[in-house]
């Protein structure tokens, strides 16, 4: 069993009425963590886990589109599931799960999940248009994202679970030199050999650093809401990511991924909104 089949493994209960069951734990480890809390693509992969099984049945296992909004970060450690089913059709099926989490004082909600399933060899083929992988330097001569690579790091328990190499073009935010472009690029794929599923695209679109390093701004950004699209089961092989921010207001901004498979097709994409501490002087100038 991979580290992401430990991850997404869901125990269910028994339903009262003697209909499918609605309630479900699963355990979210601290290798899984950013800090002192669990990341959020594996707080969703989760909840898209439950899903699929929960709809299996209607022959709608696969992730077609979701909705994420996460409530309070979520601490390492055992979650419950409450799963609804909000309409199950003859193409697709749509549910909801809330992670709650004991959090001492009774049961708090942690995020919750709007997400709409179906078989994608049905929804998802032929790929007719999208948008080609950027041309990126082999993964041998990027730079991998290790948790020794600096103090930031050293708390992030999820990257020894990955293998991320990241593009030197948009690498100089490392090295306290960020573009100012709002870019990051990336290989990925998980560190065990887990070879990339429908299951791991909910973590892909979200488990890189925060797109907001290349704006200059380090540190926590975290996501109130994250909108994501599967697009097709991803072959064997690395993964390509992109994130791009070109939106800052306030405290937020807006960061969008997209995940190509090792053929060089768009598999999923995705939008989220999140927070960002913007020094009193500003957002650093572009580089160049």
């Amino acid at each position: 069993m991979s580290e992401l089949d430990d991850l997404l493994r869901v125990t269910w209960g028994r339903a009262a009425d003697g209909g499918a069951p609605t309630e479900a734990e699963a355990a979210l480890g601290d290798g899984w963590a950013v800090g002192p809390a669990v990341n959020g693509g594996a707080v969703m992969a989760v909840a898209a886990a439950a899903l699929g099984e929960a709809f299996a049945g209607a022959g709608h296992p696969d992730l077609l589109t979701w909705s994420a909004f996460f409530l309070s970060p979520t601490a390492p450690g055992p979650v419950h599931l409450q799963v609804e089913t909000l309409r199950s059709g003859r193409t697709v099926s749509t549910g909801q799960v809330l992670v709650l989490q004991d959090d001492g004082g009774g049961r708090r909600e942690r995020a919750r999940v709007t997400a709409t399933l179906a078989d994608l060899g049905v929804m998802a083929e032929p790929a007719h248009r999208a948008p080609a992988a950027p041309t990126m330097p082999p993964p041998e001569a990027c730079v991998p994202a290790r948790r020794d690579g600096s103090p930031l790091a050293a708390a992030i328990t999820i990257l020894d679970r990955l293998d991320v190499r990241v593009d030197p073009a948009t690498a100089g935010f490392a090295a306290g030199r960020p573009t100012g472009r709002g870019e990051l690029r990336a290989w990925l794929r998980l560190a065990d050999g887990h070879e990339p599923d429908v299951a791991v695209l909910p973590l892909a679109v979200d488990c890189l650093m925060p797109v907001a390093f290349d704006l200059g701004v380090a540190g926590w950004a975290p996501t109130f809401e994250l909108t994501g699209q599967v697009l097709g089961r991803p072959a064997p092989g690395w993964l390509q990511v992109r994130l791009h921010a070109d939106t800052v207001a306030g405290g937020v901004y807006v960061e969008d991924a997209d995940v190509w498979d090792s053929t060089g097709r768009l598999v999923a994409r995705s939008r989220q909104l999140a927070g960002i501490r913007v020094p009193e002087g500003g957002l650093p100038p572009r580089a160049g």
